[in-house]
């Protein structure tokens, strides 16, 4: 199965300054900017802030083909999300609003990138810690977000495997070739997933007191 490191960067080791960036400063600047993707109204500051991402990204020596594997994946529904708002609300909206989903990708991209997996998740724990008083858990809360930085790249990979299996017998336009492979192999993943997780005693809820 091919497909790591669909849709964010997988980490590159290294030593720029973003390597060194502390992770609350990193976590700070992807929510600031998902919170501008609401908040711009123009597209060329929109342009602006992506063209100063990737420059970031490329200066933290992660490459230009690790950006575009990141990007590439989400280029067909970005491509119909620009013609659908072309046609409802006009070029300048529909600009925007491709390059705001395109900085929110290459923003926390560069969050993966820059940052050890584990040390990732340590910071998430951080995060959730203030919440426990609430009765939120961190480490089942990490554990989840694991899980979906793990199970994402698999299943960007398995849809590729299957488009390039059915194109090579003449099925591409067959929906159902496409997207029942798809669907049995994802299931058969959480699956296993979940196995292997009760094996080890994670994810069963805690005994609640009677």
């Amino acid at each position: 199965m091919r497909g790591h490191g669909f849709l964010l960067a997988n980490y590159v080791p290294g030593n720029s300054l973003l390597h060194r960036t502390p992770l609350a400063l990193k976590f700070a600047l992807v929510f600031a900017c998902g919170l501008a993707s609401f908040i711009i109204v123009d597209w060329r500051i929109s342009a602006a802030v992506l063209a100063v991402l990737t420059g970031l990204f490329l200066a933290a020596g992660t490459g230009v083909k690790r950006l575009w594997g990141a990007v590439r994946p989400l280029a067909p529904v970005l491509l119909a999300i620009g013609l659908f708002q072309w046609w409802q609300l006009g070029g300048p909206t529909a600009t925007r609003i491709v390059l705001n989903i395109l900085v929110c990708v290459v923003a926390a991209s560069l969050l993966t990138a820059t940052t050890p997996i584990q040390r990732l998740l340590d910071g998430v724990v951080r995060a959730a810690s203030p919440f426990k008083r609430l009765g939120a858990d961190p480490e089942r809360f990490a554990l989840t977000i694991g899980i979906m930085l793990r199970s994402i790249p698999f299943i960007a990979g398995t849809f590729a495997d299957v488009r390039d299996s059915a194109r090579a017998r003449g099925l591409e336009r067959n929906p159902r070739a496409l997207v029942l492979p798809v669907f049995i192999t994802s299931v058969a993943y959480a699956r296993q997933t979940g196995e292997a997780l009760a094996a080890r005693g994670l994810g069963e809820a805690e005994d609640q007191p009677t």
